[in-house]
């Protein structure tokens, strides 16, 4: 059970790499913050019935306020992230959007060790280091 959210996070990329194909597609000839809305509209209209019939619904507004604060701070730059990448699809190739939406995992890792004082190895840093070329390589033009 200990590498459960291994599992979890394969699947997550599995469905993060289907997103960047259906979302190439979805706006074409569509403006990019509209899609951007369907795309919220539709993922809100699946989720919550999932969590009622899951048994997981209970009043957002017991939770903790800095619960409410970081969850809604969370939500604003998902929204933000949203917004850019649909813009960055609808003008760029899926191919090469995706991967520099991935310098993400550098940020992450950089955002992780700032401020929540997570601790990495140089075998990690080092794979960070080659993401990051890896994403420049991508965006450099030839």
């Amino acid at each position: 059970m200990a590498n459960q959210w291994f599992f979890w996070a394969i699947l997550s990329a599995c469905f993060a790499a289907l997103t960047a194909i259906f979302a190439k597609v979805g706006v074409q000839g569509v403006d990019s913050d509209f899609a951007t809305l369907i795309r919220t509209v539709l993922i809100s209209l699946v989720l919550a019935p999932f969590v009622w019939l899951a048994g997981k619904w209970s009043n957002p507004l017991s939770l903790p306020p800095r619960s409410l604060t970081f969850l809604g701070l969370s939500a604003l730059a998902t929204g933000a992230s949203w917004l850019c990448y649909f813009r960055a699809l609808q003008m760029g190739e899926a191919s090469k959007v995706a991967p520099v939406d991935k310098f993400s995992l550098v940020l992450v890792a950089v955002f992780a060790w700032l401020f929540l004082g997570e601790r990495l190895e140089a075998r990690e840093w080092f794979g960070f280091a080659l993401v990051a070329t890896g994403v420049m390589v991508l965006a450099i033009k030839r």
